[in-house]
């Protein structure tokens, strides 16, 4: 009998061999293989992707914490080559013979793989680094907001991490050169206000640097560590500042310092080579749709007039007269009603009222969702490092191992950039139900390939929470509370602005100071946001278009569906289809929208 069993363990593990060797060296037999092999792959390329997802902490594998990321040129090459070999490999399966819900998989992944191979024509043309985000402070906050310091072993790693900002920076100024060489320099503005932030986040003694404190304050919450395993830790902390994160820092410096002098005022991707026909293809990669600039600047200022006709009737129904929409929402916005003091004390209460309002917003949920994501999520202000040069809020999502919860960031640097009317809708955007749903929420689905846990198509996320903030005026969250609405509806004319101040700049050749007025004549918002939302478009290009692309997608298919189904429509339904199969491009998403219409007729 233990002959034969031998032989059937022999058996199972040759197949086992077999099946090993199959889906790591050759095309897969099974596509489902293929997908976990290329996520795999392409999250053991990224160690800060794994600490962010933290998938492996689970099972006992924790080197990655260890290790920043590759930067190199040849670790950009070698990427690229893998990336246009996979696309190769996926392209061999049979899609015919697949499934409805097989060829949702494929055709995610095939749109996503083979727009990254196309880009490769423009690695070259973005700015890596600039004042939102880049080496310089995506580094410190990844150090501080995702690097976990929960026992002695992530201490080490910690101290592992800033050893390598040396290398790091290394790495990232020698892209940097090359883009030069080619003709690809941020702004003046950019450089001169990321030189600023390196000289703040750098000065001072080590010891009063974010990293080190940070560091000092958490290992005090570290049960078993000795006193002097403290002081050891330490020591070498402020050792690797010096030695490593300094040094990297002022490679940096260097760069900014030589480049600032020979930049130019011109804000514009026009002005890169080609910078045309990248433009489109940002616009395309971010709205996944082939609308030309044009198109997206008229449908904004379209968007603009009606948005504002709506605001105007509330503004004149509360007593406030003027015909000017722009001034009469900044004359609101100085308002002390709707003003914190401007303290410690007040930003304190921002944040405490935003959960105030997350928490009310919860109950009103029930009509429109079946699902909730189990992950929990925080209220917290941007680090202060960043603040000054950050959007007014932003979100980053949950650890998916349940160690960390999604965070809704609010930035409280000009405290009169918040004022109480905006405040609901900014809580909708960024946390719930929007950038939390749907993010928390694609990360917790099951029985999909991990890829789509984690695909990221910009006009499909931001496209959802700005459908969100309308959504939750129909569900009366602005009831009896004019001023919130107004809110609501200046966010969304925030984001039709967008559309024509993003085409304006980098199709129309409008400076940043032409944009900056456009925005000002027609938002009424504080001077501090405008400026920064601007010099954020300029060096993102087309991503500010995603937002009223995705919304004005989202709406025209629940309206398609309701008024198919008729009785047979259920909102609670229509959202189950958006946000269970994750993240997706906008013709996917109108595919998968028709075959919940075409079910629901059936049955």
């Amino acid at each position: 009998m233990w002959k034969w069993v031998g032989r059937l363990l022999l058996l199972a593990l040759l197949a086992l061999a077999a099946f090993v060797v199959n889906a790591i060296w050759f095309k897969p037999v099974s596509s489902r293989v293929f997908y976990e092999r290329v996520f795999l792959e392409f999250g053991l390329q990224s160690p800060e992707l794994l600490s962010q997802l933290r998938l492996l902490e689970g099972v006992g594998i924790r080197g990655h914490n260890a290790e920043l990321d590759d930067r190199s040129q040849a670790s950009g090459d070698k990427q690229f080559a893998k990336l246009k070999a996979d696309l190769a490999t996926l392209r061999q399966y049979d899609r015919n013979s697949m499934t409805e819900a097989e060829k949702l998989n494929y055709d995610m992944l095939e749109w996503f793989m083979a727009h990254q191979a196309e880009g490769e024509k423009w690695r070259y043309h973005d700015y890596p680094v600039n004042q939102l985000f880049g080496v310089q402070s995506m580094l410190p906050r990844f150090m501080v907001n995702t690097h976990q310091l929960k026992d002695k072993t992530d201490a080490e790693q910690y101290i592992s991490r800033l050893q390598q900002f040396d290398r790091v920076f290394g790495q990232v100024v020698e892209d940097l050169n090359i883009r030069a060489a080619k003709g690809v320099v941020p702004p003046r503005f950019v450089l001169e206000k990321v030189l600023n932030e390196v000289q703040g986040f750098t000065s001072g003694a080590v010891d009063q640097q974010l990293l080190y404190t940070h560091f000092s304050t958490a290992i005090t919450k570290i049960d078993g560590l000795t006193e002097a395993d403290r002081t050891q830790l330490t020591t070498q902390v402020k050792a690797a500042i010096e030695q490593s994160v300094l040094p990297g820092y002022q490679k940096l410096t260097g760069y900014l310092t030589d480049t600032v002098a020979s930049a130019t005022t011109d804000d514009g991707v026009w002005k890169l080579p080609e910078g045309d026909q990248y433009y489109a293809y940002a616009l395309k990669q971010h709205t996944t749709t082939d609308m030309t600039p044009e198109q997206i600047h008229l449908l904004g200022l379209a968007e603009v007039a009606r948005i504002q006709q709506e605001m105007l009737a509330i503004l004149q129904a509360q007593g406030i007269t003027g015909d000017n929409v722009a001034q009469m929402m900044t004359a609101l916005g100085d308002d002390p009603r709707f003003l914190y003091p401007d303290s410690n004390e007040g930003r304190q209460q921002i944040l405490a009222d935003y959960k105030t309002i997350l928490a009310d917003i919860e109950t009103r949920l029930v009509p429109a969702f079946n699902i909730r994501p189990k992950a929990p999520m925080d209220v917290q202000r941007v680090p202060e490092f960043a603040e000054k040069t950050s959007p007014g809020a932003y979100y980053n999502g949950p650890a998916m191992d349940g160690s960390r919860p999604g965070v809704f960031f609010a930035n409280l640097y000009d405290i009169r950039a918040t004022p109480k009317f905006g405040m609901k809708t900014l809580a909708v955007h960024e946390g719930i139900p929007g950038h939390h749903f749907q993010i928390a929420i694609q990360q917790e689905l099951k029985g999909l390939p991990t890829f789509r846990n984690i695909l990221p198509f910009t006009v499909y996320a931001e496209g959802w929470a700005l459908y969100t903030e309308r959504l939750m005026a129909e569900l009366g969250l602005y009831k009896d509370d004019p001023f919130g609405d107004l809110g609501r509806l200046q966010a969304e004319l925030f984001r039709a602005i967008r559309l024509v101040v993003d085409t304006g700049i980098h199709h129309k050749r409008w400076t940043r100071e032409q944009a900056i007025a456009y925005m000002s004549g027609n938002a009424g918002m504080a001077k501090s946001d405008v400026e920064a939302e601007i010099e954020r478009y300029i060096v993102m290009p087309g991503q500010a278009c995603a937002y009223k692309v995705g919304m004005m997608k989202l709406l025209e298919l629940r309206n398609k569906a309701q008024q198919e189904l008729g009785d047979k429509f259920k909102l609670t339904d229509f959202h189950d289809v958006v946000l269970q199969n994750g993240s997706m491009p906008l013709t996917i998403l109108e595919r998968v929208v028709d075959q919940y219409i075409a079910a629901k007729k059936a049955a």
